[in-house]
């Protein structure tokens, strides 16, 4: 589709939607699915390693995830003054700065520098996120914004499941688990596996990076719509401070960002032990429980995919509240039965997590008027620090308690208020259309 024939809107918003940008967009949501799902491998590895506990671990979640929080307002800031492909293009910069960095990490050795590493990608993608669900919901007609997101968003789990491949075959190795292979060991021994399993980790950046620079070719070469809102000589675009006022006394957009800041940071806490759980649960060395993972990224995506058909033909909020239901019920499984089926109920999960995210962010995003959507959306994304904190939680209650099980009720809580937040939502549209 000629992108000169398409009308820009002055809601910001365009007449149709261009095929190949929005696809270009939508390749950008594996990217950080890829970053994210290493993390997962990163916590089973660096466990082992520097034989930490499960709340040290789970910090390497608090790296990445606290990046995202501290760049949200800055990147948006860049777009209101530059452009959505601009953004992007400082985001894949920064995105292959911080893969750099894994390389004198691993010869460093030390858990801080890779934590240091790891905030660098953070900084790059939460450019990448700031942006692209913002400009995924807007480059097109605004009555198809949600299901645009949620289209996007189906892409995330293809990159989640590479990212954990990724870390299957070059971070893990074969044989015992790391913990009974270190088991025999003498100090020496000790100190030169440390080292060749903190090598290993540094190999999927390699090739992340050779994606990474095909990506920024394509996008500095293709043409992207502004999609903002038009500024006439009568009406000025606000600043950021008159925005965040705004934002501040808008009480559906704060019931938002509480729902989306729990619903992350459960999504990201089930998904960060559930490698943990299978080795706790089963015989089985870290490739092996890293196959959950995979599991748990397809379930992911055929939730997305199911939630897409339905939310066409039912109230989304509707069917948001009935996956909430279910998914409390699993995690409660999963807390509750010593068995290993507790694994399999939290791979079945994330077909439960598919479609909150996008929901709630299109969602969000609406209850704001056009001019301020920039920066509300950088805050919805600053949401995603929920993911820095509810792991930390969920990994210090697994030490209290000692039980990696227990610890799912956390998980558990954070699912039941998401499914009120859709409640309220729910009854909040059906008065506005009783009016």
């Amino acid at each position: 589709m000629n992108i000169n024939k398409i009308t820009q809107l002055p809601d910001g918003y365009l007449s149709k939607t261009p095929l190949f940008q929005f696809i270009l967009l939508s390749c950008l949501f594996p990217l950080w699915g890829c970053a994210a799902a290493l993390n997962d491998i990163l916590i089973t590895q660096f466990k082992s390693v520097f034989e930490l506990s499960n709340f040290a671990s789970a910090l390497v979640q608090s790296a990445f995830y606290g990046g995202y929080f501290l760049i949200a307002i800055p990147a948006s800031l860049v777009i209101k003054k530059t452009s959505y492909k601009y953004a992007i293009m400082v985001g894949l910069i920064l995105y292959i700065a911080g893969c750099s960095l894994f390389f004198p990490a691993s010869h460093m050795a030390t858990y801080t520098m890779f934590l240091a590493a790891i905030f660098a990608i953070a900084i790059g993608l939460s450019f990448l996120e700031t942006a692209a669900n913002t400009y995924s919901s807007m480059i097109g007609p605004r009555e198809y914004a949600t299901l645009r997101l949620n289209i996007s968003q189906t892409f995330y789990p293809i990159g989640a499941a590479g990212g954990i491949l990724l870390g299957k075959y070059l971070v893990f190795s074969e044989g015992d688990s790391l913990q009974n292979q270190m088991a025999g060991m003498n100090p020496e021994q000790l100190h030169a596996f440390r080292l060749e399993m903190l090598e290993n980790t540094l190999e999927p950046y390699r090739y992340m990076i050779m994606v990474l620079v095909v990506v920024m070719a394509l996008f500095l070469i293709t043409k992207f719509p502004k999609c903002k809102v038009a500024e006439t000589k009568d009406h000025k675009r606000p600043s950021a401070m008159d925005t965040l006022k705004y934002l501040a006394k808008n009480s559906r957009f704060r019931k938002g960002i509480i729902a989306q800041f729990l619903y992350v940071g459960m999504q990201v806490a089930v998904w960060s032990f559930t490698i943990r759980l299978a080795l706790e649960m089963g015989d089985i060395n870290e490739r092996d429980a890293s196959n959950f993972m995979v599991y748990s990224f397809a379930c992911f995506f055929i939730g997305k995919f199911i939630a897409n058909i339905l939310m066409t033909r039912f109230n989304a909020e509707k069917v948001l509240i009935i996956y909430s239901v279910i998914g409390a019920l699993f995690l409660i499984y999963v807390a509750f039965i010593p068995s290993f089926t507790a694994v399999y109920a939290a791979v079945m999960v994330s077909i439960l997590f598919g479609p909150c995210w996008a929901t709630i962010y299109a969602g969000t995003l609406e209850t704001v008027d056009n001019e301020h959507t920039e920066m509300a959306g950088a805050v919805i994304v600053m949401a995603i620090v929920g993911a820095a904190v509810v792991p930390a939680i969920q990994g210090y209650v697994a030490d209290v308690l000692h039980s990696l099980q227990l610890s799912f009720l956390v998980s558990m809580f954070c699912f039941v208020y998401v499914g009120i937040y859709f409640v309220s939502e729910r009854r909040f549209k059906t008065k506005q259309l009783a009016k």
